[in-house]
């Protein structure tokens, strides 16, 4: 990788679709530009060879014992990792996402026993341990959700359960590993990945990394 290369990598930025998401201002914007990618969304992000989801996966996997239920997919998008989450034994996965247009999309796959357009970062419509395990992929990054959204997830999270975040370096450096430790008497760090790049096929793309948590009750 040549020096301009990798100042561009380090730089974040993007242009088409995915610039777009991560310069808009306003959750309604954000809601409004998802609408707008959502039937190309899937294609484009095959394209850029996206890892979260089998990364978040992979993780999932080894901490969450199958047959756990019912499980949140967080930031749901098209439901690209829903599929998936019953393939490796996970039978009941409700999922939510601040976009009409991507739970369209991910209502088409038929992988979600319910779908629900809430936004992350505020209260949640869910009951104190509902959730036996959460997976949020690519919705703690630039200009979405930070650590403020880490408190709600774990109230949902159920005793001994597990979550699983990605999270871009940028968002972990500021203030979202503070977010954890002040957490430490509710939960418990079960792994954190190496920084990995989530777009090989965008130059601008900051790593990210994925970090498992248990529940403690």
């Amino acid at each position: 990788m040549s020096a301009e290369q990798d100042g561009h990598q380090q730089s974040g930025r993007h242009d088409g679709h995915l610039g777009a998401v991560y310069e808009a201002r306003t959750p309604e914007e954000i809601a409004r530009l998802y609408d707008a990618w959502a039937e190309t969304y899937d294609d484009e992000m095959g394209r850029n060879g996206y890892r979260h989801p089998s990364v978040a996966l992979a993780l999932l996997a080894r901490h969450l014992p199958r047959g756990a239920a019912p499980l949140l997919d967080a930031g749901v998008g098209t439901g690209m990792i829903g599929d998936w989450l019953g393939i490796a034994g996970y039978p009941v996965v409700e999922g939510l996402d601040i976009s009409e247009g991507m739970l369209a999309v991910a209502a088409r796959k038929g992988c979600y026993a319910a779908l629900h357009r809430l936004a992350l970062g505020g209260p949640l419509p869910f009951a104190d341990g509902q959730f036996a395990g959460i997976v949020s992929t690519g919705v703690f990054t630039t200009g979405h959700v930070g650590a403020e959204a880490l408190e709600e997830l774990v109230r949902i999270c159920a005793p001994g359960g597990v979550l699983v975040l990605t999270v871009k370096n940028t968002v972990w450096n500021d203030g979202f590993k503070a977010g954890i430790g002040e957490l430490a008497d509710r939960i418990e760090v079960l792994e954190q990945t190496a920084p990995y790049v989530s777009m090989p096929g965008q130059a601008g793309t900051v790593p990210a990394l994925a970090v498992a948590l248990r529940r403690l009750g």
